[in-house]
């Protein structure tokens, strides 16, 4: 699908990927944002792009914002803190956002959605993980809410006529990002130079992919896939400790604090302690990662002890 002259609507779009993936779509397409602000920031969308506040629980609000005039959906809105304080909120609304937005979709004739799956609903699989590996068996309730929420699309591709593109993420990291582990290691050591504690014991280790990295594999995705449901993994071939993310960040803000590990090999219930997908579909395609997962961190670390600490 090319993705020019379309009128695109970003659910969740004032979070980190969404915004800057409207900042991305605005040149060539009109994009409109719609966000409920609980945790994405109004300033994050871009000046030129439409943006409603709207709930996509709620069914009037996906009324507003899918219409007839639609060309295509990108689906972030969701929970997605995998420690989040009320596991069946998060799964309940996380499927009903999807369910509205689909059922919407068909109703108006929207046939074009791209949606945000996650790495989680792989459970703990033997890495590098491929898009084909099964069974799938994931270890949280963010990740279960993805696996039932790709179920739904699959649904609707296949039986309702629709195209679908689903991105199972890697950790995307960049800057006016909250709530993961660089911009909570900057906090903790804005607070105390001297400390730092890590959840775990530092050994967890994932595949960091920069934002603006993940926008440009998102766009190359809907641009050469044509299939009716198309699913990719986006990451990148490399991966990063939890204590090298906690050296990094030492070493950009000039400290050398001494470590204080919670112990055991996870940081909370639910978390994968070890992660790397195969990004070989989607070299495939033509896409390769540009950024090594450890330069991810440290660009992303950069910006936000500026935001952080300025």
């Amino acid at each position: 699908m090319e993705l020019s002259g379309q009128s695109i609507t970003i659910t969740g779009g004032a979070g980190l990927v969404g915004s800057h993936l409207a900042a991305r779509l605005a040149a060539d397409n009109s994009v409109l944002v719609a966000d409920d602000l609980s945790k994405g920031k109004r300033d994050r969308v871009p000046e030129d792009v439409a943006f409603e506040q709207a709930d996509m629980t709620t069914a009037s609000d996906v009324s507003r914002v899918i219409t007839e005039e639609t060309d295509m959906v990108f689906h972030f809105a969701a929970y997605t803190d995998t420690n989040y304080a009320n596991p069946r909120q998060l799964f309940e609304e996380n499927t009903e956002m999807t369910y509205n937005v689909l059922e919407r979709m068909d109703e108006v004739g929207v046939d074009n959605i791209a949606f945000t799956s996650s790495s989680t609903i792989y459970g703990e699989a033997p890495r590098p993980t491929p898009e084909d590996y099964a069974p799938l068996e994931p270890i949280s309730e963010y990740g279960a809410s993805k696996l039932a929420d790709e179920a739904l699309v699959s649904t609707y591709a296949h039986s309702h006529g629709m195209t679908a593109w689903v991105y199972r993420f890697a950790n995307i990291v960049g800057p006016n990002q909250r709530g993961n582990v660089i911009p909570d290691f900057v906090e903790k050591l804005d607070d105390n130079p001297d400390e730092l504690e890590i959840l775990g014991d530092g050994r967890q280790e994932k595949s960091y992919l920069y934002v603006e990295d993940c926008v440009d594999a998102m766009c190359h995705v809907v641009e050469h896939a044509d299939a009716t449901l198309n699913t990719y993994n986006l990451g990148t071939r490399t991966t990063t400790s939890v204590t090298t993310i906690a050296d990094i960040v030492s070493d950009e803000m000039g400290l050398e604090p001494e470590y204080q590990y919670t112990g055991g090999d996870r940081g909370w219930t639910g978390d994968v302690p070890k992660m790397r997908l195969s990004i070989e579909k989607l070299s495939a395609l033509g896409w390769h990662p540009p950024t090594a997962s450890d330069d991810a961190v440290r660009r992303a670390a950069r910006e936000l002890i500026d935001e952080i600490t300025g």
